[in-house]
């Protein structure tokens, strides 16, 4: 299973062949996991992926766990 790689920031399009777009505005996206890419905090496959821009972030209550990873940009939420 590949795993995103984040260590020089996240590229979506590096993964396009794997990942679905699902919602998109200026500085957000949504995108659900095709392929089954490993999430780069915990190695496991997750499920859908929200990448942000912005300086603040609110989130539902997720029925399932979540990880976070920080880039240099962005903000990447992993749901598995």
């Amino acid at each position: 299973m590949e795993e995103l790689d984040v260590s020089d920031g996240f590229d979506v399009h590096d993964y396009r062949h794997g990942l679905k777009l699902l919602k998109q505005d200026r500085e957000t996206m949504a995108l659900a996991n095709r392929d089954g890419f490993a999430c780069p905090a915990c190695g496991e496959r997750f499920e859908k992926l929200f990448v942000s821009e912005r300086r603040e972030n609110t989130f539902g209550n997720p029925a399932s766990p979540i990880c976070l990873v920080r880039t240099d940009e962005q903000l990447l939420l992993l749901t598995h």
